[in-house]
């Protein structure tokens, strides 16, 4: 059996997989602007985690986090930055933990849902609010009010921890690119690859510490790895489901604007239309503004050398940002193919086409088309 025999509507994307191509065509401009974002990314991303696993670590249980953002380091200084938004938006690393967390999936999502992890909680949160005869109050009356927020807590930490790779591997790919190890789209998508597949057995663990004690949240024994526990929850949840931006379409459940299942949702990067970046509601014109801030000259000079300049700068780096998430994409898909794409087995190599057909089957209404140019 052979990819020829593919009657799917994006079967040539398919073939590309097989020629060691990628879903965004190569070419000089595109690894330029793929690679230039994604370093920009890069930096956004540390100043992110940190902030993710500061909330995680020093925040945990506050009922009231005012200066969560801060990073325990407020000053007067920092508060009029902060109230004049010169500052990183971390509101956007939050768009994106909540996101996770409300779509789920995987083992992440059955551990903190199971009686083990209750159990396990209960002594930090016993811990947390000893002494303290309000939240005492409020843990009784509410048993289930408490767990929830250590739930979250969970994925502040677990989506650092993803960041905490995902940074130094973008920034590492820039480094390549100037030394001239990365020029093809083919390049990016090899050493993003080789970066998730490096990384795919990491633990992912996280404890607190209350009183001078240690207090296991997720504990190795849950078993709980990079890749599939959290790297593909992420991609499944921000690349392509995401939430719908307030203002684009009607909340109105008679409107039927809005699927009724999430597993329908199509409002993750994959599928955002560029345009209306920088309208009121749009979660990533957050991300955008943070990552001009971190422009690379070279991709600076490119956006420069347009007829619109800078004058439409966050819907040029919206575009940039969704073509590097389809090459982070095809390193994703080609990382978890069930078999060798080289295997001579009729088996598996069914197998893989109708792996990759199902892919397709979600692209069919994503901007994969629309990025081609």
């Amino acid at each position: 059996m052979t990819i020829t025999t593919s009657r799917h509507p994006l079967a040539a994307f398919i073939d590309r997989f097989y020629n060691g191509q990628a879903l965004l065509p190569d070419s000089p401009d595109n690894v330029k602007e793929v690679v230039g974002i994604l370093v920009s990314y890069g930096y956004v991303l540390e100043a992110y985690q940190e902030n993710l696993q500061h909330i995680a670590d020093q925040e945990f249980l506050t009922i009231f986090p005012f200066f969560k953002y801060f990073n325990n380091g407020v000053s007067s200084s920092q508060l009029f930055k902060h109230f004049a938004h010169d500052r990183i938006n971390f509101e956007y690393a939050e768009y994106c933990m909540k996101v996770m967390l409300w779509h789920g999936g995987g083992k992440l999502e059955e551990y903190v849902e199971s009686d083990d992890f209750r159990q396990l909680i209960e002594l930090a949160i016993q811990a947390k609010i000893k002494g303290n005869p309000v939240n005492q109050l409020l843990h009784r009356l509410f048993p289930e009010f408490l767990p929830e927020q250590v739930r979250q807590m969970v994925y502040y930490n677990a989506l650092g921890q993803f960041w905490q790779v995902m940074y130094a591997l973008f920034l590492d790919l820039g480094k390549a690119y100037d030394h001239g190890q990365i020029t093809t789209i083919p390049d990016v998508v090899g050493f993003i690859k080789a970066g998730l597949v490096a990384a795919a057995g990491n633990p992912i663990v996280y404890a607190v510490k209350i009183g001078g004690e240690s207090y296991d949240i997720l504990p190795r024994s849950a078993n709980l790895t990079f890749l599939m526990d959290v790297a593909v929850p992420y991609v499944e949840a921000v690349f392509f489901r995401g939430t719908p931006f307030l203002g684009t379409v009607s909340y109105n459940a008679q409107a039927g604007e809005i699927p009724l299942e999430q597993s329908a949702f199509a409002y993750g990067a994959l599928y955002a239309d560029p345009l209306p970046i920088g309208g009121s509601g749009i979660p990533p014109t957050l991300l955008m503004q943070d990552m001009r801030h971190y422009l690379p000259d070279y991709l600076h000079e490119m956006y420069q050398n347009t007829k619109r300049q800078e004058s439409d700068l966050l819907v040029k780096i919206c575009q940039s940002f969704q073509k590097s998430m389809y090459c982070v994409t095809s390193a994703a898909i080609l990382g978890l193919a069930p078999h060798d794409l080289k295997t001579n087995n009729p088996q598996e190599q069914a197998n893989n086409l109708a792996y990759f057909e199902s892919w397709m089957d979600r692209f069919l209404t994503s901007q994969l088309r629309n990025i081609q140019g």
